[in-house]
């Protein structure tokens, strides 16, 4: 396909003709992970600045073989290299080069042949000489693998590389003008939208065809998955969208995606093609086992069932998760990894929000990479500020560091030992006071520390290439938990992060202690994901106040914002502001006799099922008991700690029709959100909570960095993200045109006029 990915050039980019036709053998992941995109950047510029100045960097070289425009932009060229004209393909590397996958470096060198054969084309070059530079990002050595090509030897190699790809290219270049002809023609799925459906679907079509993003806050009952994913796959050929990105926080919300996908697939002959994306470690069908040919059944030979698995894949259409793995299983292969090819080759991809905004996302690198435009849809997106907060912090426990010392290698323990020493100067320093559990804010790491924990990634890369680890591994696990770390550390600064080390485990030679690298606004990581986007539409039914989505997620100002209308009526919902009880944490003890009065009045008064929201299993379990003692024969059920999926079904379960009783449930979590529970299985909710955080002190060294930063502290760090848990609570209850029911808000905050500004507009509420 063409770079800009119509169908009037059939075009490819250098890596993508190599990833596709130059690759064979095993899976071999013993050689990982690879550098960060950052440091492979300036390992790229420290090689060109050694370069003496007849070293052309980031040259551009393109040709057309047999009607295929081969297109790439290789790391170096030195005209006057010592053995002759010279192209150089730079790569950055952790570990031992020597286990290098021989897959890996086969790719690397079929890079440089193509660059080799297209500058030979470009300057008339008779021969060239080819050079792999290796560097190693952790002692910046480099290693030169070079060897002389005649321009005819190059040749070759090309023509038959482009051979594989072009019968596949123009195949694809086929499915994309049939895609298009059929988007064209595409029609909604039912005799009419929804009420409000249609400006919804009209604000979403105006945003792509505009090259806006967009935030919409969509009230429950709308029907915000097909209003959105219609328009987007209309304005597709029109804008035109090479690919379309459905994320989302939850797996309820894949799910949804995937249901309005097949029901507008019914009007698209053929269909579009559909991706579901799905976590490595639920894809994964030998979890005990490492990823490499020597290991796993499906990583053997991998590459080499590929082509054949990916054509039927191509060929299927419809890749949701069973789909994808029963033919991964047919050819074979990792679904994991089928999955990952399949990303190129996909129109519309649904996933979790981590595989654009993430810091090793596949979908952003991917849309970087061939240049694609895309059009990205965010469901539930009020998620989106505190899961990027997440994807963008990192802890490290130092117990767990020491507890994995024990089935580490002999070369790994001496990181390990050599981490210990540092992390103990660190607390010796920090920790004098003996009683202290309060965190310590930190100016840098120590660069001992930093210095011991890079140590310790590079001996650990080393380790991996001889002595491969299973996924299933703690040590593994730590390894990855301190790369993360560095990662974070590479990009953090004092505006946006905090960076503190808190005191816990006492052992005899002093204290433990976990180091916390905390993201507190993570609008500059977002902000280039949103302008690599074509569009972006942000949508939920709580997205208030718009300026406080907009300045933490990294949006322009001028970003699109609109507050659709309910599909409801205020006679559908009754909302009671109990203004004469504290729920405050002092106060919690006094109140519960009357939450337990009132909670048992109302289900007298309208037996039912009903939900009760409070801010942590304490507060539940204390608010259960004096439910019990106020009446026993009142049935309930209760959200527990770490529920597993199939106790998480059991407890929706008990939400049948005609049913009777109180389920109790933490706010903000598994049950406040994403459910839905129509009808008269839910008819009414009490919420026992502002639901703010914690007032710690980790959030409040937030509240002031924001403010100190130019933000709203209380508001931004408190009060927007508890008001949104209770508006998505309460939204459980109104599902659909004919549901009625009633919330009962439990504390006098809820009374205070920058408290009622957030609740939904369509709410008519009263006090008692």
């Amino acid at each position: 396909m063409s770079a800009s990915g119509g169908p009037s050039s059939l075009r490819v980019g250098v890596r993508t003709l190599c990833a596709f036709g130059a690759r064979s053998g095993d899976i071999d992941l013993r050689f990982t992970p690879s550098p960060t995109a950052l440091e492979g950047i300036l390992g790229h510029q420290r090689v060109a600045g050694r370069r003496p100045d007849s070293f052309e960097a980031e040259v551009t070289l393109r040709a057309e073989i047999d009607g295929l425009e081969v297109v790439g932009r290789c790391d170096g060229v030195d005209m006057q290299g010592v053995d002759g004209p010279e192209v150089q393909e730079i790569k950055t590397h952790r570990g031992r080069l020597d286990q290098q996958p021989a897959n890996q470096r086969a790719l690397h060198w079929a890079q440089a042949q193509v660059y080799g054969a297209l500058l030979c084309r470009a300057r008339a070059l008779p021969r060239i000489v080819l050079a792999l530079v290796y560097v190693d990002i952790t002692s910046d050595d480099e290693t030169r693998l070079s060897e002389t090509a005649t321009r005819d030897e190059l040749e070759t190699f090309l023509t038959a590389l482009c051979g594989r790809y072009l019968e596949w290219g123009r195949r694809e270049q086929q499915h994309r003008k049939r895609r298009d002809e059929a988007l064209s023609r595409l029609a909604f799925p039912f005799d009419e939208f929804r009420p409000a459906q249609r400006p919804l679907a009209e604000s979403v079509y105006k945003s792509v065809m505009l090259s806006r993003h967009a935030l919409l806050e969509a009230p429950t009952g709308l029907g915000k998955t097909l209003g959105t994913l219609f328009p987007m796959l209309k304005a597709m050929p029109n804008r035109p969208l090479d690919r379309v990105f459905f994320l989302t926080a939850r797996t309820t919300g894949r799910q949804l995606a995937l249901d309005g996908l097949k029901a507008l697939a019914s009007n698209t002959q053929p269909p579009v093609r559909v991706l579901e994306l799905i976590a490595r470690s639920k894809a994964c069908e030998h979890p005990d086992k490492a990823c490499h040919g020597e290991s796993c059944p499906l990583a053997r030979g991998f590459y080499d069932r590929l082509p054949a698995a990916r054509e039927a894949a191509a060929d299927m259409g419809w890749l949701d998760g069973p789909s994808l793995r029963a033919l991964a299983g047919s050819h074979e292969v990792c679904p994991y990894y089928l999955g990952q090819e399949m990303a190129r080759w996909s129109d519309v991809i649904v996933g979790d929000v981590s595989y654009y905004f993430d810091f090793s996302a596949m979908l952003f690198a991917l849309a970087c990479e061939q240049k694609w435009q895309v059009g990205v849809l965010v469901d539930e997106a009020h998620n989106l500020i505190e899961r990027a907060r997440g994807m963008y912090s990192a802890e490290l426990d130092q117990t767990r560091l020491r507890s994995v010392r024990r089935e580490a290698p002999k070369p790994v323990q001496r990181g390990l030992d050599r981490v210990q020493r540092a992390w103990r100067a660190l607390n010796a320093e920090r920790f004098d006071d003996a009683s202290s559990k309060a965190p310590v804010t930190l100016e840098a790491v120590p660069e001992p520390l930093e210095g011991a924990l890079k140590r310790f990634v590079s001996i650990m890369s080393e380790t991996l290439g001889e002595a491969p680890i299973p996924i299933q591994s703690a040590l593994l696990d730590c390894y990855f938990e301190v790369l993360h770390f560095l990662r974070v550390l590479e990009v953090s600064d004092e505006a946006h992060f905090l960076l503190d080390v808190r005191p816990g485990a006492r052992r005899r030679q002093g204290v433990d202690s976990r180091l916390a690298l905390r993201n507190v606004v993570p609008a500059p990581m977002l902000a280039p994901r949103f302008a690599s986007a074509a569009s972006t539409v942000l949508f939920s039914a709580t997205l208030s106040p718009s300026t406080y989505y907009r300045r933490l997620l990294g949006l322009e100002r001028d970003a699109a914002y609109q507050r659709l209308p309910s599909p409801f009526s205020s006679e559908q919902l009754e909302v009671v502001i109990h203004r004469r009880l504290s729920t405050r944490y002092r106060d919690r003890a006094a109140a519960l006799p009357d939450i337990a009065l009132l909670m048992r009045d109302q289900y007298r008064a309208r037996p039912g099922n009903y939900l009760a929201f409070f801010s942590s299993y304490a507060f539940l379990e204390q608010a259960r008991a004096a439910l019990t003692s106020l009446d026993p024969e009142l049935e309930v059920w209760a959200q527990d700690t770490g529920m597993s999926e199939a106790a998480r079904t059991e407890f929706l379960a008990r939400f049948e029709s005609g049913g009777q009783g109180i389920g109790f449930a933490v706010l903000g979590g598994a049950f406040a959100e994403g459910v839905d529970l129509p009808g008269d299985r839910l008819i009414g909710a009490f919420i026992a909570t502002l639901g703010l955080p914690q007032f710690d002190a980790v959030n409040e060294r937030m509240r002031e960095r924001i403010s100190q930063t130019g933000g709203q502290g209380y508001e931004d760090v408190y009060l927007y993200p508890g008001l949104t848990r209770v508006v998505q609570a309460a939204g459980r209850v109104i599902r659909g045109p004919l549901d009625t029911g009633v919330v009962h808000l439990m504390d006098d905050r809820f009374a205070r006029p920058d408290v009622q500004a957030l609740l939904p507009e369509w709410w008519s509420v009263s006090f008692s």
